[in-house]
């Protein structure tokens, strides 16, 4: 998955601004404690982080 797409599916399922506050603040279980920006920055796969975010949320399938 590319970063786009990734950035693409939060703008979607989180609306513009709330996407950056939920990748900057908010630590996920499934990323071992990081946020969505610490893992993407630490070098991990957008695939596995946008997983995560899906197991965290409540995403919509067509998102998936």
């Amino acid at each position: 998955m590319r970063l786009t797409v990734f950035w693409d599916r939060m703008k979607q399922q989180f609306g513009d601004t709330y996407a950056a506050s939920v990748a900057k603040d908010y630590v996920l279980a499934e990323l071992g404690g990081r946020t969505v920006d610490q893992a993407l920055a630490e070098g991990e796969p957008a695939k596995r982080v946008w997983g995560a975010v899906c197991a965290t949320f409540e995403v919509p399938d067509r998102l998936r």
